[in-house]
């Protein structure tokens, strides 16, 4: 190795073997580093992009990243190489730093190549980096190393005609362990578990990229181990609310040169998930504690997302339904702090404070929705849609089991605490509306008195009964409590409360028990309407949700 010191003493070049492993470890995990793979791959203007990631039975591992992108000369895969590539023609482009490649890349493995041609007709093109080689000749010296036929066939197979072919090799932190067996059942579950991960990943960071509805970005195609990543868009905006007026939606940011440019501000509320299915909140809402907060977007690509960016707690489950998009140019890089792994901002205090003041009353809209404040009339308005739901979702509750139901008679057989085959008699309902399932309020009690409540046996259809629990909206209970509480949540609570009772009735009585039963729930009632008597009926104004 030469002394540059010989020639200029202020020329002090850095150990390449030190400074090639000492950048493995910028901050990337797996998937950052393969979502800057990808950036590189629709800056080059691909429209279809594969990722394989293989474990050979020898334990070796493998990801591949193909693209039908423009691909490269000798010249361009040169620079794209070099740690520290020339600036980009098309500022715009999802590449920043031209060190992604290499960083990324190598933070998952010690070796790596790119294969790449420019049109049908040229010659591939190969260059290597290989961090043990870089440390034996303490140069910064890359491997020209031959094509095989496997190069080949890889290439197209994942990029066709033209393109760019990534490969990473010597994988040695793709996994998080090593395994006894290398290549064996648990070492590739792992492997299994890496690339459905990473296909979570891609349709997040990439949603706009990915959905063929968004109208500001050109669509991509993402395949990883032969699965189409589909968009996954974090507003879900569908159900959602925008609370943002359109004219604050654009908000003005001022550079150190004087210019000003925008940037993009939406604040999303998105639907309880007692106003969802299970299915819905899965796959679109995924609501949770870490998914709330900020989405920053760096030119439509999510650099940032989840929480508040220190303008607001991040970890209060009151506030899980609140997502802020926020979407910048490159032009605003400088403005925003933007990291080489485009995976962090940093806000300007100034800006803080004007994002707090914009977002505030979404902020706290959000968690009243979340708290299920609502105003209501006496007169109307009480929901039991929540404990409907709750009850439905939840698979188990300690309820009787239902052998055979007659509903002409009003007889049931079931089987509880009590033994087998008991028969009771009790209302029975068929197809009974989601909504009413399994709490129902109704005028008049089926068993003539005037108690608050009586369990039913309910189906959607005309089998597989459970318990329900009729309410008595005469009862001063009703019309003087429930018309009072001050949230879904308190409504719900009343509801859950009755149906349990209902359903420990079921679940602990037969023929001589069920008198006994009866005469709880007329006691229980009957004093509640002497300790409500004094209470006043409230009128029609809609009472304070705070």
């Amino acid at each position: 190795m030469s002394d540059n010191n010989s020639e200029d003493p202020y020329i002090n070049d850095p150990d390449p073997s030190r400074l090639i492993h000492g950048l493995r470890d910028t901050g990337y995990d797996v998937y950052t580093a393969a979502a800057d793979i990808i950036d590189n791959s629709i800056a080059a203007g691909a429209n279809n992009i594969n990722v394989r990631l293989e474990l050979r039975t020898d334990g070796r591992k493998f990801v591949c990243f193909g693209d039908d992108g423009h691909g490269m000369d000798q010249d361009g895969l040169r620079n794209a190489m070099r740690y520290g590539a020339d600036v980009r023609e098309n500022l715009a482009s999802l590449g920043k730093f031209g060190l992604g490649l290499k960083t990324a890349s190598s933070s998952v493995c010690l070796k790596y190549s790119i294969i790449s041609k420019k049109s049908p007709s040229s010659e591939l093109n190969k260059l290597t980096w290989d961090l043990d080689y870089v440390e034996e000749v303490n140069q910064w010296k890359m491997l020209d190393e031959p094509l095989s036929d496997e190069d080949t066939e890889i290439f197209d197979e994942l990029c066709g005609e033209v393109g760019t072919l990534v490969v990473w090799s010597k994988c040695d932190r793709l996994l998080s362990k090593a395994y006894d067996e290398p290549g064996g059942a648990k070492e590739q579950n792992a492997m299994n578990y890496r690339a459905n991960k990473l296909i979570d990943h891609c349709a997040l960071i990439f949603h706009k990229y990915l959905n063929p509805s968004d109208p500001d970005h050109r669509t991509v195609k993402i395949n990883i181990n032969d699965t189409d990543v589909k968009h996954w868009n974090p507003f879900y905006p569908e159900k959602s609310e925008q609370m943002l007026p359109e004219k604050l939606t654009k908000l003005p940011i001022q550079l150190e040169d004087g210019s000003i440019h925008h940037a993009d501000v939406k604040a999303w509320i998105l639907p309880h998930s007692k106003d969802m299915t299970k299915e819905e909140n899965k796959e679109f809402a995924k609501l949770s504690n870490r998914g709330q907060g900020f989405y920053i977007h760096r030119e439509g690509r999510i650099i940032h997302y989840g929480g508040y960016m220190g303008l607001w707690r991040s970890d209060d489950p009151h506030w899980s339904l609140f997502r802020i998009e926020f979407d910048f140019d490159h032009k605003l890089d400088e403005a925003f702090s933007v990291d080489v792994k485009k995976s962090r901002i940093l806000l300007d205090p100034g800006l803080e404070e004007g994002l707090k003041e914009l977002l505030s009353d979404a902020y706290r809209e959000a968690d009243n929705r979340y708290r299920r404040k609502q105003k209501k009339a006496v007169s109307g308005g009480i929901t039991h849609d929540d404990a409907n739901k709750t009850i439905g979702d939840t698979s188990n509750t300690t309820t009787a089991n239902v052998d055979s139901v007659n509903p002409e008679d009003g007889t049931a057989t079931i089987s509880n605490n009590r033994g087998s085959g008991i028969k009771i008699l009790t209302p029975i309902e068929n197809n009974v509306e989601l909504d009413k399932l399994y709490v129902k309020p109704i005028n008049q009690m089926p068993d003539g008195t005037n108690s608050l409540w009586e369990p039913f046996l309910t189906s959607a259809s005309d089998e597989n009964h459970s318990t329900g629990v009729y309410l008595n909206e005469n009862h001063d209970f009703y019309t003087k409590i429930y018309s009072q509480a001050n949230s879904r949540a308190s409504i719900e609570g009343l509801d859950l409360l009755l149906w349990a009772i209902a359903a420990a009735e079921h679940r602990n009585t037969d023929r001589e028990l069920k008198y006994i039963w009866e005469d709880i729930r007329e006691e229980v009632s009957s004093n509640l309407r002497k300790l409500l008597r004094d209470v006043e009926i409230p009128n029609n104004q809609s009472s304070s949700d705070e």
